[in-house]
């Protein structure tokens, strides 16, 4: 076991972690990562609008508070959708904004100068005039891999052109505001040059626009990504980079944040058109049911803490149990510690990665609600997984289960580890006696 723990923590530290951590410091993937990050006050007052046009009864239900909201939710569906068409409905376009954004940033660029070509390189080919109106169907989850493309590509142009000294030069003399709106006009015409010959030529080929050709060509990836040994692996490197000291969420879920809004955005559009809702990993299914208290699902090992005798352990739960509750577990991650610790090694991994299968498994066999909503990451677990679900009251219950099998985990690890800190703390406070 001692050489097992030690060739499997050589290669964490010498192979993954340096990858890891040169992944993490990418300039491109930054801008994506924060680029989703900006979006995300958008798609949540969306979602949360989705939910009051879907109310979770029945339609013959004789409750009357549920009869007024059907009945309200019906008469007025088109009003109330009316944030969701312009939040979630439409959201490749904050994110091929907000990600130009943050890229220009990187390279010390005028940020709004990038998001704005951005967002019309975006148009250009997801929303092209069709008899005086622009489509949207492209520009909410199907588009999102587009986005993604078109704020790298216009960006990476504007700033190619940029070091390049290509462009118009205007005297000194002219105000720098009309300077900088004068830069922008060879990455326009570049972006009419290149990225729409490239939407007319898909169009005329294939009879489709640019993001449902890409859509189609993702398509496999994003129906394994909702698989179940898909889940594992992305919640078992994310574990393993944490136990290396390196913030493995922020790294796999901003890999995985394309792949959750658009399963998200096909489980909101199955649910307007009437259609079953069939895709299960979207961010709240990570983080509500799988990390339940933060990465390693550490609420259990928080329970735990509170009731040791020992009093480092103790002291930790009482730090560590509300900041658990709103999904923030830095404090038992670094103070027990649990990174780099063997002792806890194995559960903390393997009590997501549990967690990941029943929740899984629960909801393809419809115990629970598939996910329809976002919610903010620090909501309490129950909470966030009851709102995500449709206000699916068994999502309570089935996170109630998930923390008790994950302290049932944690729990001979904990003992272990508490019968050493308690010898410790005895031969501390001997030689103290002693002196």
């Amino acid at each position: 076991m001692s050489s097992f723990s030690e060739t499997l923590f050589g290669v964490i530290e010498n192979r993954i972690s340096p990858v890891a951590g040169r992944l993490s410091s990418q300039r491109h993937v930054i801008a994506i990562r924060d680029g989703f990050i900006a979006s995300m006050p958008f798609l949540i007052v969306g979602s949360f609008m989705l939910l009051f046009a879907h109310p979770p009864f029945a339609a013959n239900s004789q409750w009357a508070f549920a009869q007024w909201w059907l009945g309200m939710a019906d008469r007025y569906a088109e009003q109330i959708m009316m944030p969701y068409n312009m939040t979630m409905g439409i959201m490749a376009l904050y994110i091929a904004s907000a990600i130009a954004y943050n890229l220009a940033q990187g390279y010390k660029m005028n940020g709004f100068m990038a998001a704005s070509l951005s967002l019309m390189a975006f148009l250009v080919v997801a929303a092209p005039q069709t008899n005086k109106g622009l489509p949207v169907m492209s520009l909410g989850g199907e588009g999102i891999f587009t986005a993604i493309m078109v704020a790298l590509f216009s960006t990476e142009l504007m700033h190619f052109l940029q070091k390049h000294n290509i462009g118009f030069k205007l005297p000194e003399q002219v105000p720098p505001k009309i300077r900088q709106s004068f830069d922008l006009l060879i990455p326009i015409i570049a972006i009419f040059l290149t990225l729409f010959p490239l939407s007319l030529w898909i169009q005329h080929q294939f009879h489709m626009l640019l993001p449902q050709a890409i859509m189609s060509i993702f398509a496999p990836i994003i129906s394994a990504s909702d698989s179940l040994p898909a889940i594992l692996i992305a919640v078992l490197l994310c574990h393993l980079l944490w136990f290396a000291g390196i913030h493995g969420a922020v790294i796999v879920g901003g890999i995985l944040q394309a792949f959750w809004l658009t399963n998200l955005g096909i489980n909101q559009q199955d649910l307007t058109a009437g259609q079953p809702v069939t895709h299960v990993f979207i961010e709240p299914f990570w983080q509500f049911f799988i990390v339940i208290g933060g990465s390693g699902s550490t609420m259990g090992l928080v329970l735990l803490y509170l009731r040791s005798r020992s009093a480092h352990l103790r002291t930790i739960g009482k730090l560590s149990i509300i900041p658990g509750m709103f999904n923030i577990n830095e404090p038992v991650i670094f103070g027990s510690p649990v990174v780099m610790n063997p002792l806890l090694f194995i559960p903390f991994i393997c009590a997501p990665l549990v967690n990941a299968t029943i929740a899984y498994t629960a909801t393809r066999t419809e115990l629970v609600n598939h996910v329809i909503s976002l919610a903010p990451w620090t909501t309490p677990a129950p909470i966030g997984a009851a709102w995500s679900t449709g206000w699916d009251f068994r999502a309570i219950i089935l996170v109630a289960v998930l923390v008790g099998i994950s302290t049932l985990i944690y729990y001979p690890f904990f003992r272990m580890y508490e019968r050493q800190l308690l010898q410790q703390e005895r031969e501390t406070l001997t030689a103290a006696e002693s002196a």
